[in-house]
């Protein structure tokens, strides 16, 4: 038999089998065996260079019309087939058209974000407005003009993100948007919030990671105290947290204000008795602050001899976590939809 005569065999044969493939299994079986890598069609293909050299092109092509006339018949076929099963599956089969459909579960909010929401209102209530700062900072702003200079044993507070650039780093806290805010506004008073995302390259526990929100509280402008500071904050936890929440001030130290404190909130995860979030000592620092320091004053365009300012530094994260009784912080970063559907 020539190569012209297996040609019309294998059309003829491949289109007869196909007519009696009634389910989409013998449809698959079929386009196997007369489609596949193994089928005749293609193992002629594979044959062709033995084919005599005056012959090749006509065979070639009669091949080719075969392959196309098969593959043809097989998507008409395949979709009568496939519209019979649907057919018989709607005859045979019943829905219950009386079961209740599936809830729809709407979107929520992230704890942080209502946390950070919450932040922005009760700051707005107390006169202060938002203003965003860049998460990619430079060393002089990040450090430097906050009177951190280079070398200064200050900087092993921040475990530092740099980049290739080693005056190019990821900010370890919002304070460099102080000085970027009062430059803005210098020489008039000003009262900002700055929020965003920090970076610091430390160990992650249950109450700290390596990148988390932070919200900057500023302040300047002529005889501001360490009274109004401690007013402003005392005033934002209570609204936060309600009136009767146990507050305290320590003293510590920052670069960039002097006098500076944290301010710590009664662990409302263990009542105070003490757990790993609170380090077993019943409280849970939520942010740190204290009077601008006159040189960060003066780097910020403001006269330290006119002008006074308070500032703070807030984790969202510690403050959720209070807020929500949320006992690990790295639920806020996982994602774990169990975790989430509680909000």
């Amino acid at each position: 038999m020539d190569e012209f005569s297996r040609l019309d065999e294998i059309q003829k044969t491949g289109l007869e089998a196909l007519q009696a493939v009634a389910d989409e299994n013998a449809l698959q079986s079929w386009r196997v065996g007369y489609l596949g890598r193994s089928s005749p069609i293609m193992t002629l293909f594979s044959q062709l260079p033995q084919v005599p050299k005056e012959l090749r092109p006509a065979v070639g092509q009669r091949a080719n019309q075969v392959k196309q006339a098969l593959e043809s018949a097989y998507a008409l076929h395949s979709q009568a087939v496939k519209e019979a099963s649907l057919n018989r599956a709607l005859q045979s089969e019943q829905v219950d058209v009386t079961l209740p459909g599936r809830r729809f579960v709407p979107g929520r909010l992230h704890p942080e974000t209502r946390t950070l929401r919450e932040v922005y209102r009760l700051f707005g209530d107390m006169g202060f407005q938002v203003y965003r700062s860049p998460d990619v900072e430079t060393d002089d702003y990040n450090f430097g003009l906050l009177n951190i200079p280079e070398y200064h044993p200050a900087r092993d507070m921040w475990d530092t993100f740099y980049t290739t650039n080693p005056n190019v780093v990821l900010r370890t806290h919002t304070s460099p948007g102080q000085i970027r805010a009062m430059r803005d506004f210098a020489p008039e008073p000003i009262r900002v919030i700055l929020p965003g995302m920090c970076y610091r390259y430390e160990q992650v526990t249950v109450r700290a990671d390596i990148q988390f929100y932070q919200v900057e509280v500023l302040a300047v402008g002529r005889h501001i105290t360490f009274g109004d500071l401690k007013g402003t904050l005392t005033e934002f936890a209570q609204r936060m947290y309600g009136a009767d929440v146990r507050l305290r001030f320590r003293p510590s130290y920052f670069p960039f204000t002097e006098p500076s404190a944290e301010l710590d909130v009664e662990c409302f995860i263990c009542g105070g008795v003490g757990c790993p979030v609170c380090k077993q000592s019943g409280w849970l620092e939520i942010l740190g602050c204290g009077m601008i320091h006159p040189v960060v004053l003066q780097n910020g365009g403001y006269d330290p001899t006119e002008f006074s300012g308070f500032a703070a530094g807030m984790g969202t994260g510690r403050i959720s976590m209070l807020r929500y009784h949320i006992d690990d912080i790295r639920n806020l970063w996982i994602n774990d939809i169990r975790f989430l559907d509680q909000f």
